[in-house]
């Protein structure tokens, strides 16, 4: 599947993810692909998705579709992913099943988000969380997890400290493998003291 982190500590924001992609027992190395495709850049923010291979360019294509995306809090990140759900549905027919006993139909999109603003997590059901220190999602996030926390209150910056959490998926995880992509932000109204 995947490792993605997201950790926000003094004034930066980062976000990292590994560069695998599988297909059941098939693994599909960086090397032999074109493009990493596992963080979108969206309306000034870096969205980085697991699960299902298709959800690369079904999201691209679906947040094209969508005018005025906002990610630059918990409610916009929301609303944003509310108003996808729509599109998800009608133009990339989206199966929204998952259970029967379900509360909502499902977007089938695990995502993390960075930006200026802060790190959210969205899930399934379009459920939002904002994060204060690290996150991590995909097949390699416990390691991952297990990796950040035990760093977080070293020297290390955000940008290290999610790359070192996907390194640990990297490690661990058959799912995940290299290369690692990180990309980072600082924190709006903060400054560098």
């Amino acid at each position: 599947m995947t490792t993605l982190t997201v950790v926000k500590k003094g004034t930066q924001v980062a976000i990292a993810a590994d560069g695998l992609t599988t297909f059941g027992d098939t693994r599909l190395p960086r090397s032999y692909k074109g493009e990493h495709d596992k963080i979108l850049d969206i309306a000034g923010s870096k969205i980085g998705i697991c699960g299902s291979s298709a959800h690369h360019l079904v999201l691209l294509s679906a947040f094209s579709r969508l005018e005025d995306v906002k990610l630059g809090s918990r409610m916009e990140v929301y609303e944003t992913f509310r108003r996808l759900h729509p599109i998800l549905k009608e133009h990339a027919f989206l199966n929204t099943k998952e259970d029967e006993d379900d509360p909502y139909e499902s977007s089938q999109i695990t995502a993390l988000i960075a930006n200026s603003t802060g790190i959210y997590g969205v899930y399934s059901y379009r459920e939002v969380f904002e994060f204060d220190r690290v996150w991590s999602a995909g097949s390699g996030r416990s390691f991952a997890l297990g990796a950040m926390y035990a760093l977080y209150d070293g020297p290390l910056t955000a940008a290290e400290i999610a790359n070192a959490g996907v390194a640990a998926g990297i490690e661990f995880d058959t799912s995940s493998g290299p290369p690692i992509v990180v990309y980072e932000f600082k924190l709006e109204g903060e400054s560098n003291e």
